[in-house]
């Protein structure tokens, strides 16, 4: 008789969380996300073609601060993705394989895509408060 309580494939409950498997998932669900938040981008040129009404709704709704958490995790979302993006070009070219150096890229396509989010929108709502 098969043991029951053994998976029949490796799964995520078997394995340590190390930053590696976590910045892979995180590529792919960035991936999802830009995908999923281009919705907004399409909107927005809808409403501009839509004429200055639906352009204010549009504007209403990214003003609001469900559409403030929803842009800054989307741009989060780019630049997490353009920063491990990177990352994987270095790695086809043969370089970062050694574990120090493959932790050390993960850590820093992490912490970069923070401080360039934070950068941003620091930026843009230092504009908002000038206008």
């Amino acid at each position: 008789m098969a043991d029951t309580r053994r998976p029949l494939s490796p799964h995520l409950s078997v394995y340590k969380w190390q930053v590696q498997m976590v910045t892979s998932i995180l590529h792919r669900a960035t991936g999802i996300a830009l995908s999923v938040g281009l919705l907004l981008v399409a909107w927005a040129l809808i409403a501009l073609a839509g004429g200055e009404e639906r352009f204010k709704h549009f504007t209403a709704f990214v003003g609001s601060p469900v559409g403030i958490i929803l842009l800054i995790g989307w741009s989060w979302s780019l630049f997490y993705h353009l920063c491990n993006g990177i990352r994987h070009l270095v790695q086809d070219g043969g370089y970062g394989y050694e574990i120090v150096q493959f932790v050390r890229s993960s850590w820093a396509s992490i912490i970069v895509s923070l401080l360039l989010t934070a950068a941003v929108w620091a930026y843009v709502l230092t504009l908002g408060a000038a206008a």
